[in-house]
């Protein structure tokens, strides 16, 4: 399809504000590019669907431990891509990257394999966008950088709340134009509730590969509630509520209000309520994110009910002159003197109608993935860094991964961000580094 036309057909034309459809002119005038997706389960075919609808891509490889999700994904993005051509499939990653043949890599696996898969795609010359939390541990989180770094790549992580218009608007109007003042204090929760018991172990599924599915994890049995999407659950394979939830608002609110890495984290909470089955994240925990100036404080229970039901999941500021309460469905400011002011987000149905019927989209956040994506377009045209370039994504990873460590420690760390390391406490060091499980080898060690 010429690109021109793709931009002025359908709903591109019309959707987009000026700065973002400054970025889609840019991307329409850059050559196609060839994808590949390593993970295209829920979130994967949610960012890959996104991106043909903002670019002119063609989608060439996809590559998934599980068979039937791989070769579903296949299909969905056959019938959306304007080629219509199927993608090539893969069991393994790897034997996708040895094509070499890939300007863009998707990785939208699961936390435990984010690093391996990223720095490949580096090393395999591709820009590549990639979930949050970018890590498992903070020796990975490190080695991505690097690698990006090294390789001049461009990486955005999937942190799409800076990409967010509703969002975008509070941080230039409200936040930056002053009109809360000088903020003293942010907190950030999330009170989304989950399953406590768990099935039996049983054997894995015949069109899965578990043993590649663990991976650099230790060894466990297979248990129906890992997977699809449970893993989160397990600390073998993520970083708990804090690795999904938390980076999100902590990430936001760092954005919003210019911060660096916090000097320390405190954390305390455990498993409180959901202390039948195997699931071994904590279900109720806060965490302190000390800066300079102020403390961000995330608060998480996966049962009971939220303070305040508009805001399930959200952050608020706190400011001498008003307060302002975000999250992905909208905002509230409300000023010491005059009046509030509230915005809802805007979902674009009518102007990408696919996203009406697709399976398990969140219609909410598809706007922010499309700019996310346009944005991240747009850094690979000028070889820039993107809005959420993998170094602001190492910050709020290594930030969320601290708290989880000061819990199970019982103890507050202090992070010198420079040197990667944590001030003063030898038994925390030794942790930022996890054992990988043989023949895998972690990043750091190369």
């Amino acid at each position: 399809m010429d690109r021109r036309r793709f931009l002025k057909s359908g709903a591109m034309g019309m959707a987009l504000s000026p700065a973002f459809r400054a970025m889609a002119e840019q991307a329409a005038d850059q050559p196609v590019k060839r994808v590949g997706v390593i993970g295209p389960g829920w979130y994967g075919k949610i960012d890959v669907l996104r991106l043909i609808q903002v670019a002119p891509v063609e989608v060439v490889s996809l590559a998934d431990v599980d068979r039937n999700m791989v070769n579903g994904a296949a299909d969905i993005i056959a019938s959306r891509q304007a080629s219509k051509k199927r993608p090539r499939t893969y069991g393994d990653y790897r034997e996708m990257l040895k094509e070499k043949d890939l300007d863009i890599v998707l990785v939208a696996t699961p936390d435990h394999w984010h690093a391996l898969p990223m720095i490949a795609a580096v090393e395999a010359g591709a820009d590549v966008y990639v979930q949050k939390p970018i890590s498992h541990d903070i020796a990975e989180g490190t080695a991505m950088l690097r690698a990006a770094r090294a390789h001049n790549r461009v990486v955005q992580v999937g942190t799409q709340r800076r990409s967010t218009p509703h969002l975008i608007e509070a941080r230039n109007d409200i936040v930056k134009a002053g009109k809360l003042g000088k903020v003293g204090f942010a907190e950030t929760y999330c009170y989304y509730g989950s399953k406590g018991n768990t099935p039996p172990n049983s054997d894995p599924p015949d069109y899965l590969d578990w043993d590649m599915f663990v991976g650099p994890a230790p060894m466990r049995p297979f248990n129906s509630s890992i997977h699809p999407r449970g893993w989160r659950g397990y600390q073998e394979f993520s970083n708990g509520t804090l690795g999904d939830m938390c980076i999100h608002m902590l990430d936001s609110v760092r954005w919003m209000l210019d911060l660096g890495a916090p000097k320390t984290v405190s954390s305390a909470g455990g498993i409180v309520m959901n202390q039948r089955g195997a699931r071994d994240t904590t279900d109720t925990q806060v965490a302190t994110f000390a800066f300079d100036d102020l403390d961000v404080v995330w608060q998480h229970r996966t049962w009971g009910s939220a303070p305040d039901p508009k805001y399930p999941w959200g952050a608020t500021l706190y400011g001498d002159k008003g307060t302002l309460k975000f999250s992905v469905w909208g905002y509230d400011f409300i000023p010491t003197n005059g009046p509030a002011v509230h915005r809802d987000v805007t979902m674009e149905l009518d102007k990408y109608p696919e996203d009406q019927t697709e399976k398990d989209i969140e219609k909410h956040v598809a706007p922010a993935v499309r700019y996310h994506m346009l944005d991240f377009l747009a850094a690979i045209a000028n070889r820039g860094k993107p809005v959420a370039d993998i170094e602001q994504g190492y910050i709020s990873t290594t930030a969320c991964i601290l708290a989880n460590m000061s819990q199970r420690l019982g103890r507050s760390l202090a992070w010198d961000a420079q040197n990667h390391k944590i001030v003063g406490d030898d038994e925390a060091n030794a942790q930022i580094k996890k054992a990988y499980r043989s023949p895998w080898v972690h990043p750091a060690s190369v």
